[in-house]
């Protein structure tokens, strides 16, 4: 949690010392650019990186269990069931409660979150993977059985091809939704971009620290929304010619 020093005799808002103050700075205008600029290197550049660490750490780590999961499950059909309740319980989790949970079982810390923030992956991950394998047409199937490929060689030169473009679009949810999660994150642990955000509701409401973090988060999720849409086309140039685009 965050604790506020003692407020100035106006009784006003408590705006942080931030040193040199401008007039922009001092009414709490909207945004201030120049203290935006100014902080950017000891302020936001670092909330972003460790924003970043928090989601590409949540995605890599749900993906390989998801991968694992939905491959399973593709071949044995009992277990998409089980998984999909569990991924749904677990998703349907309010995230402050999820964090909360946690930190009376593994404490405060970066695990803490990560496991928070993994959980909320499965169920999209999983979803797609299989979803995308099993809409693999059965002729396509006895094809490549019948030019002698195994069940091992199928899945890797023919479903996980043809699935990459479901498997993509499950990764762009997933990894915007994160995104978003991992600002609630900083509730629990001040990191991310979550940090600057309620360093600001707690100082008052200056307003360029809230707008500034909330813009990059914005930001953040539209460039890495926009990455996947581009690797999506490079890796499945094929999917984009049968779509006409």
């Amino acid at each position: 949690m965050y604790f506020l020093a003692p407020a100035a005799d106006s009784g006003g808002p408590v705006i942080p010392n931030f040193g040199k103050t401008s007039s922009c700075v001092l009414d709490n205008k909207t945004f201030c650019w120049d203290w935006f600029r100014s902080n950017w290197g000891s302020t936001f550049e670092p909330a972003l990186i460790q924003h970043i660490e928090l989601t590409a750490i949540a995605v890599g780590i749900g993906f390989v269990i998801a991968f694992t999961l939905a491959i399973t499950a593709h071949r044995a059909r009992w277990m998409v069931t089980p998984v999909t309740l569990l991924g749904s319980l677990l998703y349907t989790i309010p995230s402050l409660a999820a964090f909360e949970i946690l930190v009376s079982i593994t404490g405060i810390n970066w695990y803490t979150v990560e496991i928070a923030l993994v959980s909320y992956t499965l169920l999209i991950l999983f979803t797609n993977i299989l979803a995308g394998l099993s809409s693999i047409s059965p002729e396509v199937l006895d094809a490549a059985h019948g030019i002698g490929l195994t069940s091992r060689q199928t899945l890797i030169r023919v479903e996980l091809p043809l699935a990459l473009p479901t498997i993509i679009a499950g990764l762009r949810v997933a990894v915007v939704t994160i995104i978003s999660l991992a600002t609630v994150a900083a509730y629990i642990m001040p990191t991310g971009l979550g940090k600057p955000i309620f360093d600001a509701i707690a100082s008052g409401g200056f307003n360029t620290k809230f707008i500034g973090a909330g813009v990059m988060c914005i930001a953040l999720a539209l460039v890495a929304d926009g990455l996947f849409v581009v690797l999506q086309r490079i890796l499945t140039p094929w999917a984009a010619a049968r779509r006409g685009v």
